[in-house]
């Protein structure tokens, strides 16, 4: 009677033990399947955010999305801080506008931590003598950025451009 205590003790361990294995397995593989929460921000500039003509940085009064922790903006600023070191998606809108007939030219630029990114630099054509000055200019670039960067968005022109508008869209990829 010992010997069959001794067997089925055996086979209670060894039937605990693959119980014990099957459920790691299956939490492994749930925790494979569980998706990665997105960090995004969407912010956008109204008319009336940005007064100051040609060259400034892009003020964002409304956070349209903001999902996760890896980026964040408080409204009414032209800063982005991004909190989370990694490969990042940048596209963003900007409409220019000139009151005057004249040249019309605007560019935008990207920085980070007020240093300009040359290889952003994105150049309207120069219109001359024209009633429709006006245009937007958009762009999509993928930045690595680290923890505590500070991205801003700014408009570049020596004429009296005024940026009515603006979209800013980041979403970080890894």
């Amino acid at each position: 009677m010992c010997c069959e205590y001794k067997k089925i003790f055996k086979i209670m361990i060894a039937t605990i033990a693959i119980i014990i294995i099957a459920i790691i397995i299956i939490v492994i593989m749930n925790n494979q399947n569980i998706e990665k929460q997105p960090d995004i921000l969407v912010a956008i500039a109204k008319n009336g955010d940005n007064t100051q003509l040609g060259t400034t940085s892009i003020k964002f009064s409304q956070n349209n999305i903001v999902e996760g922790t890896a980026i964040s903006h408080d409204e009414g600023s032209d800063e982005v801080k991004i909190n989370k070191t990694g490969i990042y998606q940048v596209s963003y809108q900007l409409y220019g506008v000139q009151d005057i007939v004249g040249t019309f030219n605007f560019n935008a630029i990207l920085s980070v931590n007020n240093e300009a990114l040359q290889d952003t630099f994105n150049e309207s054509p120069v219109i001359r003598n024209s009633t429709s000055n006006r245009m937007t200019l958009t762009s999509t670039v993928i930045l690595k950025l680290q923890s505590g960067d500070i991205l801003k968005l700014n408009g570049v022109s020596i004429e009296e451009i005024s940026y009515d508008n603006a979209r800013i869209d980041i979403e970080r990829l890894k």
